[in-house]
């Protein structure tokens, strides 16, 4: 588990840098600081690591819940194992990962203007090019149902380790003192972190698509420089 946390903090840093990384340029006042190649180097990881940091997150809730697990002979075996999965896991998430945002490669370039109409995406730099309407749907469909598949998986998971923390409450609450028992159960407090994680998690995972869907068809874009970040 250590392994997955670590991994974890390395690839959110990653995804924090290459998403400030433009905008604090800016704030400098240098121009053109990236072209074609550095817009698509820069987004493309951006996109990658944020597609990591979900499938990580997932992964990490999932060996969690398997190593809470029942003691039946199946958890048994699958525990023996899970511990083997997890740097062939990395890798199928950088695969997948590398594979489905290659269409960002072809389609971002540096800015060329300041102001333009249109659906885009757009920082202090870079820009995409016009896509085709049944393209640019069939990516983010693409996109929607990989990140739906991990989130979904980290739902369930978190909620089989709730399920699994309350039987073990009803099981173990006659065991405790009386002393004991006017306190908040561990359980209880395990099951409140579980819950508060998941639902930051999903609040911030469906803000952070929002705002993205905002910023790519509200018509008139300007570069946005983050003035916190400036100061």
């Amino acid at each position: 588990m250590d392994t997955i946390f670590m991994y974890l903090t390395v690839v959110n840093i990653l995804n924090l840098t290459f998403t400030i990384l433009p905008d604090f340029i800016a704030c400098f006042g240098i121009q053109r600081f990236l072209d074609n190649v550095g817009c698509k180097v820069v987004v493309y990881l951006f996109r990658v690591t944020r597609g990591l940091s979900i499938c990580t997150t997932s992964l990490l809730s999932a060996f969690q819940a398997i190593t809470i697990s029942s003691s039946h002979a199946q958890w048994v075996c699958l525990k023996s194992k899970s511990s083997v999965w997890i740097f062939p896991s990395f890798l199928f998430f950088w695969v997948i990962n590398m594979v489905i945002y290659v269409p960002v490669i072809t389609s971002m370039k540096a800015k060329s203007n300041f102001t333009f109409v249109g659906p885009r995406v757009s920082n202090a730099y870079c820009e995409t090019r016009q896509i085709e309407d049944n393209r640019l749907w069939y990516f983010i469909s693409i996109l929607l149902f990989q990140d739906l598949v991990f989130v979904i998986l980290m739902i369930i998971t978190s909620l089989y380790m709730v399920i699994l923390l309350y039987r073990h409450h009803k099981t173990a609450r006659h065991l405790h003192s009386p002393r004991l028992a006017s306190q908040l159960a561990p359980e209880n407090k395990a099951t409140h972190t579980i819950l508060l994680l998941v639902s930051c998690f999903v609040f911030f995972y469906c803000s952070n698509n929002m705002a993205n869907f905002y910023s790519f068809y509200t018509p008139v874009k300007i570069p946005t420089v983050d003035v916190i970040i400036c100061i």
